[in-house]
């Protein structure tokens, strides 16, 4: 497995040596917010030479029950010919990235590795550090149809996921943390799912506390102690959670830096709040 981070300069390495016949990299643009603008005219006001535009809402996620929450992971069938469409093989290095933090992007990290794509990266710092490295950007959609379709064959599961009853049972015998910012994990404010409040037993892990004021991933040992501040240790099984299943990656890419193995759990809140007969927890305490 390689290391789920790629700088800027070694993207623009690597994309130089497979355009002069080196091992082949397919490079992601998932950009993405809740409520804000749409991604693909921002990638076609420019994106990283070579990057396929990925929508989240409707590659990374199908449409679900509301108690499967807002972003269900997709079935396999779907994913394959998406992956397939953005020109990915078997063995292929894939790098995803995103403007937002690489909150989009880390959606798009663990659910190609739990899809069975094994080398995937995600550009450390977002596209602003590209910019910021001085690389150039291409302009328009030509990268989108220049592609050769890909073979890459995919099968769920290699990731460890969980369900409602998995998290619930975390909660009590691991570690389950809670992804979002703050206010929303202690129930003040819900702007989107239908009860506010937290997972009972679960522990808050906001998502910024991965960063440095860069906007780069905080490194290996500064992530380890963040977690095990928050309880995480090896001998202890740890799950994430988040809203919607999406934010919940980036934390499962700070804990998989940081040396653990976490579980995700795709439905999230919103899955969870959905279903009546689920306890919720307000407040500081777990």
């Amino acid at each position: 497995m390689p290391h789920p981070l790629v700088t800027a300069n070694e993207l623009a390495a690597l994309l130089d040596d497979a355009a002069n016949g080196g091992a082949p990299v397919r490079v992601l643009d998932v950009r993405w917010s809740l409520g804000g603008p749409a991604g693909l005219p921002l990638y076609e006001e420019g994106h990283i030479p070579s990057a396929v535009y990925v929508d989240l809402d409707t590659e990374l996620a199908r449409h679900g029950e509301p108690e499967e929450g807002r972003h269900p992971l997709p079935t396999v069938d779907a994913f394959q010919a998406a992956v397939r469409r953005w020109g990915i093989n078997d063995g292929d290095t894939v790098v995803v990235y995103d403007d937002w933090n690489s909150l989009a992007a880390c959606r798009a990290w663990w659910l190609l590795r739990y899809m069975g794509i094994e080398n995937v990266q995600v550009l450390d710092g977002a596209l602003s550090a590209w910019r910021a490295a001085g690389h150039p950007l291409a302009i328009g959609a030509d990268d989108m149809t220049t592609i050769e379709p890909g073979t890459a064959i995919l099968s769920a599961g290699n990731e460890p996921a969980l369900t409602a009853d998995d998290a619930a049972a975390l909660a009590e015998t691991g570690v389950l943390l809670d992804a979002r910012a703050g206010e929303r994990y202690r129930g003040e404010v819900e702007p989107i799912d239908p009860r506010a409040g937290h997972i009972p037993g679960a522990i808050s892990a906001p998502t910024s506390g991965n960063l440095g004021e860069d906007g780069q991933f905080l490194d290996s040992e500064a992530l380890r102690e963040r977690y095990e501040a928050l309880g995480v240790s090896v001998d202890r099984a740890v799950g994430v959670y988040c809203g919607s299943g999406v934010t919940a990656a980036h934390d499962a890419l700070a804990l998989t830096v940081a040396g653990f193995r976490p579980a995700l759990f795709p439905g999230s809140w919103s899955a969870w709040s959905n279903q009546p007969e689920r306890p919720v927890a307000t407040g500081v305490t777990p």
